[in-house]
């Protein structure tokens, strides 16, 4: 790590990757093991000695003689772990004093001091980072987030084949035949179909369902007896946050997943909007947007926590939570582009096999699809820490001419995509908007965005818009008249012209004139603009004229004194 780099890391302040430790009273070796092990135990991270919890630099204190010997501190880490953690270190002068740089990679087993010390890192309650123990029954969750167990592909001992429910097999065919899953399942007996979606292991006994198998065709009592921690809450909230009602389901995942579409059908109310001669039903949340975000909770929910799935509906919202995190390398920052990754890899399959999910796996984009074509904000990850996945879908009056105007652009045989709809109903919001902040949106490069943002400028969408540092888009004027929002593209556009003009005016009067680059510096437009608009304004206005030519020529405005 160079000075630039230590910089960079000390603006961005701690974090759950980040631990600044104060080296005033010098800490001790054994504390240092305990936090390299927390960062390996959970997503790595950069543990700086010397660094103030503010972030200033106080200096870390030499550690061997009158120095600090990176190799030999690497290695006492290395000898004082198991398994021994490999780290990176650096000795950084920085201004205010040495500072050392331990950075940590995440380790894929359970780590722990050689005194038999194990922790992590972790969010508190309080949204700040903390270091706390690493009990074993957090190792499973660990291995599941990594990938390295499949929960829901262990057999379950004392179990029979006995214990799943034939009329919950009979479902399950039904459901195949309704979201058209994978039909050469139909014919097959139960042993057969429970083979084929692998929900059985063979062992001496006979058929033992494995977990998944449980959770698809288990009985109720037998799911309630050796998988207590399978239950899925239904909730309706008021203003107030008073619950008006709270049901809670311990059945069969099937069985369980039509309660709660019963109860979001009851509730979900439409308004209809024409298009042509069709009449486009506009719902206040879309059914295939919310059965994707309730599937995902239920097949990335860490089923080794003594929690719940909770389904909220709020008068203006619907929060879907599952306990467990993102799965390990999944970020907020990363969640749209990053591979699939389901934590439950054996029940994914068998929803797969069933309808239930995209073969695909991409069920966030057909969530974030369906939230953006009824003109909705985008569905809102923001709660999520490292205890639970939360997502929140905005309901309120929807946008009916946006999600006309998406119907249209299907029917003419040009649908948009996830990208396009992100740009769009980002600048319906906002306005406006640049490369850079729409390639944050999607979560891509800027040459990305920017190829979206051209696409779209070249469709008539949206409009470009130049100035000194660089172009920005918002939406065009037909798109703004198509969603009745006329006053609306006129304060987004901006009353250039006229503001522009009165600002070189009053430029001109209070400094005797105004060169092309003081012009465009001004209104951040670029030389050409500014020349054209200098001539336009000297048309206009006998009292401001030009003086000079080349590069020396300037507008001078006659009266100032």
């Amino acid at each position: 790590m160079d000075l630039e780099t230590l910089k960079r890391q000390l603006a961005a302040g701690e974090s759950v990757e980040r631990e600044f430790k104060s080296d005033r009273r010098q800490i001790s070796d054994q504390e240092i093991y305990e936090d390299v092990v927390a960062m390996a135990n959970a997503s790595g991270g950069v543990l700086l000695i010397g660094v103030r919890d503010d972030g200033t630099v106080s200096g870390a204190k030499p550690r061997h003689g009158k120095t600090t010997d990176p190799v030999k501190l690497q290695a006492a880490i290395f000898n004082n772990t198991v398994p021994s953690v490999n780290t990176r270190i650096s000795l950084v002068a920085h201004p205010d004093g040495p500072v050392i740089a331990i950075e940590v990679d995440p380790y894929p087993e359970p780590c722990a001091t050689t005194a038999g010390k194990s922790l992590r890192r972790t969010l508190g309650g309080d949204g700040k980072p903390q270091t706390v123990a690493y009990y074993p029954r957090d190792h499973r969750s660990r291995r599941m987030d990594l990938g390295l167990l499949d929960f829901s592909a262990q057999p379950l001992q004392g179990t029979a084949f006995a214990d799943l429910d034939p009329l919950e097999f009979e479902r399950l065919r039904q459901t195949i035949t309704r979201l058209r899953g994978d039909r050469s399942l139909l014919d097959l007996s139960d042993e057969e179909l429970a083979k084929a979606l692998r929900l059985v292991e063979t062992q001496e006994s006979g058929l033992v369902p494995n977990i998944a198998g449980l959770l698809l065709l288990g009985r109720e009592p037998v799911l309630r007896n050796v998988l207590s921690t399978h239950e899925v809450h239904f909730q309706v909230l008021d203003a107030q946050q008073q619950v008006k009602a709270n049901d809670a389901f311990h059945g069969p995942l099937l069985q369980t997943l039509e309660h709660l579409e019963a109860r979001f059908a009851a509730r979900n109310s439409e308004q209809e909007v024409a298009v042509g001669l069709f009449r486009l039903p506009v719902p206040d949340y879309s059914p295939v947007g919310f059965r994707e975000a309730v599937n995902n909770a239920v097949l990335h929910r860490d089923f080794s926590q003594m929690q719940a799935v909770y389904v909220q509906w709020q008068p203006d919202h619907l929060l879907i939570a599952n306990p467990g995190g993102f799965p390990a390398g999944v970020t907020l920052e990363n969640l749209l582009v990053h591979e699939p990754k389901p934590r439950n890899p054996r029940l994914a399959e068998a929803f797969k096999r069933i309808g239930l999910v995209e073969q695909t796996g991409r069920g966030v984009d057909k969530i974030f699809l369906e939230q953006l074509r009824y003109g909705r904000p985008v569905p809102d990850y923001s709660r999520s820490d490292a205890y639970g996945v939360r997502v929140i879908l905005r309901g309120g009056e929807a946008s009916l001419q946006f999600a006309a105007f998406v119907f249209e652009q299907d029917k003419q045989g040009q649908p948009l995509t996830l990208d396009d709809l992100l740009v769009l109903n980002t600048l319906f919001f906002e306005r406006q908007m640049d490369s850079e902040t729409a390639a944050t949106l999607l979560q891509k490069d800027r040459s990305n965005a920017r190829a979206t943002l051209e696409r779209l400028h070249e469709r008539g969408l949206i409009e470009r818009r130049v100035n000194k540092r660089a172009p920005w888009y918002h939406l065009s004027a037909a798109l703004y008249q198509r969603f009745h929002l006329k006053a609306e593209y006129i304060r987004a556009k901006g009353f250039e012209p006229l503001q522009h003009e009165q600002m070189v005016l009053e430029y001109a009067r209070q400094h005797g004139g105004i060169s092309r680059g003081e012009a465009a510096g001004l209104c951040q437009i670029n030389v050409h603009q500014a020349s054209r608009l200098l001539k336009r304004i000297s048309s206009k206005n006998k009292e401001f004229q030009l003086v000079g030519n080349g590069r020396g020529a300037r507008y001078v405005w006659k009266h100032h004194k």
